[in-house]
């Protein structure tokens, strides 16, 4: 058989290094023997691509597995592994054994073992270049060549079941209950369903005086644009009427100055009679003029239905109502029907009515609202009881509107208990997600976004790709959930709108990806303003000290708002008990109910997991600097830590943070807010961060945090304890007894006891 130059050098040079490393193999240069066999072993399997390609395999497999075998061995003998190069000593694997399959199992499997630092690397190099790209943009070089769709229901991203449910109430007029976070768009919806409703025709409203009865002024419907028409054609007949009336007034009162000049001493008299012509003839209006209509709901020149957002509109916005007449006396005043106003319920006649927060409203307004969506019809009266206009009330005017109401759940305890039902009864409730998850079709949908949002803008520059992938990677930050990207698209487009104003500050043709990450520093919640600002006081007067060890002292973790983390110190004290019957948990720091329960929660715990009877004790639990309070159970996990140290005298590492929730059995449990948190104790120096193994998958820390902080994922409150106690003997001590009560407790149920045939009856 013969072996082209290449293949021969090759092979030549591999077995050359070869024999130089096993020679060199000794006790004091494993490392680099290692890494010798390493190179060696890829160097044959870089072998077999040549080999394969240029030889008949079937008669090299057996120098190829050779070759292997020793460079195996090298590496085994290396590692002090006796058994296993013994067993390889032995083994013979004949040619007839060996095939193609076998040898590229045994290459792949060297490569793991032996490459295992180069493919961590690879990895990182992975993860570096999927954060670069999050889509592919194909021929999108900016957000100026993606298409935004012309109807606003089409914008709406994420909700597609919300849609669906809307696009059917529209078809049949419902009525419908949207529940969500504040941002996911409820009022999109609201107002792309305005769009949706089907083409009828619109009415115009016009209100007359009635000579019978002036506080009772009529109404009248009209095709959209002929009031409008109505209106005007009157406005004509009354400017010539003001004309001529105006011409009269000043020849009278121009005949009564000359005769004020002739006689002097008649000219003050002159003047007074003068102003006196002038008062009357602007109070003196014809009869055609009196009985003017006025024009109360203007529908000329609209494409869609009305919308109409009553969102925090008081009772007189909403239902309507009469302006107050001060000249209402001698016949003096303005025409009751001119001082009518129509309510939002009339102008949003045959369209949509939207109310966020509905529940907010008082139970008086939600009354009379239920009224007007019941009979489609509500008469305009005055609002005010001290006012004229509560004498005045006209006849019944259109209202047959659909209603959207939002908010979030807990605008239901505020809801009229009837509106609900009839939302309920002939309507739809809807509840929104606030996120969704992360996929490629997803992602398209939020750079769509991106583009509606420059585009409704209209003042920022478009963003471009690599800007774009920012805007992912930060839709999935504060998703929570590494799985997700957030729906809460109206804070989300408040950073788009920051970087569009980084760029145009700039003078940027398109925003970048350096734009986003300055606009997150401009556009930072109030919360992550106050946090920051707590963690550069707490460093300066040292509340907290990253370093050392301290008895009863843990690094907690908290949240404020929806995602800014901060540092919570937690400090513990054991004193004997002053009562003999039992020892009492005293916790300061403003805590709320849910925090009492998981303080109290801890002296079962702590009993149960570490044979402690802690009743001889007076514990002292204290939050510093809690002014806002604390609320939530987030931090049993550190309360448990501070108080099991400050009884067993076990300092706490203080380079370490912690947060999770503790359950009765011992379980560390997942906590929201976990992204935030570590961020927060990164930037207060902390080295490490303990959180429940369940939130892992929920972490997405910026990427400048990503070497500041180690991230410790734990099961129970042992795996807690063993992360951040200081002290071998103590510390181990410790763990190995509560590792002990664990199992016998877990021995006292044994198997045969699941069996719900083996419970003993009863004597």
């Amino acid at each position: 058989m013969k072996i082209n130059n290449e293949s021969s050098k090759f092979l030549e040079d591999s077995q050359k290094k070869f024999e130089k490393s096993v020679n060199n193999t000794n006790a004091s240069s494993n490392e680099k023997d290692i890494s010798n066999v390493s190179k060696i072993v890829k160097n044959t399997n870089s072998l077999d691509t040549i080999i394969d390609n240029n030889m008949n395999i079937n008669k090299l497999n057996s120098n190829k597995t050779s070759i292997k075998k020793e460079a195996i061995k090298i590496t085994l003998d290396t590692n002090k592994d006796h058994n296993l190069t013994e067993k390889m000593e032995n083994d013979d694997i004949s040619e007839d054994e060996i095939n193609t399959e076998n040898i590229e199992k045994e290459k792949n499997s060297t490569d793991n073992e032996l490459d295992e630092n180069s493919s961590e690397k690879d990895s990182n190099i992975n993860s570096y270049y999927e954060k670069q790209k999050m889509l592919d943009y194909e021929n999108i070089g900016s957000t100026k060549d993606i298409d935004v769709p012309p109807l606003l229901i089409d914008q709406v991203i994420g909700h597609e079941e919300s849609v669906e449910t809307i696009k059917k109430a529209a078809k049949q007029r419902r009525n419908v209950l949207l529940i969500g976070d504040p941002g996911v768009g409820k009022s999109m919806i609201a107002k792309g369903m305005a769009e949706l409703l089907p083409p009828e025709i619109l009415q115009d409203v016009l209100v007359y005086p009635n000579a019978e009865d002036s506080n009772n002024p009529l109404i009248r419907t009209v095709p959209a644009g002929e009031g409008k028409r109505i209106v005007m054609a009157n406005k004509n007949t009354t400017k010539g009427y003001e004309e001529k009336k105006l011409i009269v007034t000043m020849i009278l009162i121009a005949g009564v100055l000359a005769l004020g000049f002739i006689y002097r001493a008649q000219l003050l008299f002159a003047i007074l009679a003068a102003l006196f012509i002038f008062f009357i003839s602007m109070q003196i209006k014809p009869k055609n003029i009196t009985m003017a209509p006025k024009l109360l709901v203007n529908n000329a020149e609209k494409r869609f239905a009305p919308f109409e957002d009553a969102t925090g509109a008081h009772a007189g916005a909403l239902l309507g109502d009469v302006r107050h007449d001060p000249y209402q006396s001698g016949g003096l005043g303005t025409p009751a029907h001119e001082r009518v106003e129509p309510g939002m319920i009339h102008k949003a006649n045959r369209g949509v009515l939207y109310i966020d927060e509905i529940g907010t409203m008082s139970m008086k307004t939600q009354q009379e609202l239920l009224s007007a969506m019941q009979e489609k019809h509500y008469s305009i009266t005055g609002q005010s009881e001290n006012s004229s206009g509560a004498m005045v009330r006209s006849q019944s005017v259109p209202c047959d509107f659909v209603l959207v109401a939002s908010g979030n759940i807990q605008v239901l305890e505020g809801m009229h208990i009837a509106m609900r039902s009839r939302i309920r009864g002939y309507g739809y409730e809807v509840f929104m997600k606030d996120n969704m998850p992360d996929s490629e079709e997803n992602r398209k949908k939020l750079i769509q976004f991106v583009a509606q949002e420059v585009k409704n803008d209209g003042r920022i520059p478009h963003f471009s790709p690599e800007a774009l992938d920012e805007i992912i990677r930060e839709a999935k930050r504060r998703a929570g959930k590494k799985d997700s990207l957030t729906l809460r698209l109206r804070e989300l487009g408040g950073l788009v709108r920051a970087a569009g104003d980084v760029a145009k500050e700039e003078g940027a043709d398109l925003v970048h990806a350096d734009h986003v990450l300055n606009a997150k520093k401009f556009s930072r919640t109030l919360e992550q303003q106050i946090a920051d600002r707590s963690i550069t006081q707490r460093k300066e007067y040292a509340v907290f000290n990253p370093e050392g060890g301290k008895i009863g002292m843990v690094n907690g973790l908290s949240v404020i708002g929806d995602r800014s983390g901060l540092m919570l110190p937690i400090a513990a004290e054991a004193a004997p008990a002053q009562s003999k019957r039992e020892g009492k948990i005293i916790a300061t720091g403003k805590l709320g109910e849910i925090a009492k329960e998981s303080v109290q929660n801890v002296s079962a715990l702590i009993k149960k997991h570490t044979g402690t009877d802690i009743s001889q004790y007076d514990i002292h639990i204290q939050f510093l600097q809690t002014y806002d309070g604390v609320e939530g159970d987030s931090a049993s996990v550190s309360i448990a830590a501070a108080v099991i140290s400050a009884i067993e005298e076990i300092p706490i590492d203080q380079t370490v943070a912690l947060t999770g929730s503790l359950s009765v059995r011992g379980d560390v449990l997942p906590i929201g807010g976990a992204t935030s948190k570590i961020e927060a104790a990164a930037e207060a120096g902390i080295k490490k961060v303990i959180i429940p193994r369940s939130n892992m998958k929920d972490v997405m820390i910026e990427k400048k945090y990503e070497n500041l902080i180690e991230i410790i994922p734990v099961d129970t409150l042992s795996d807690v304890l063993e992360n951040i106690l200081i002290g071998c003997s103590e510390k181990s001590s410790l763990i190995k007894k509560m590792k002990k009560i664990s199992s016998a407790v877990a021995d006292k149920v044994p198997n045969s006891s699941l069996n719900a045939c083996d419970v003993p009856s009863k004597s």
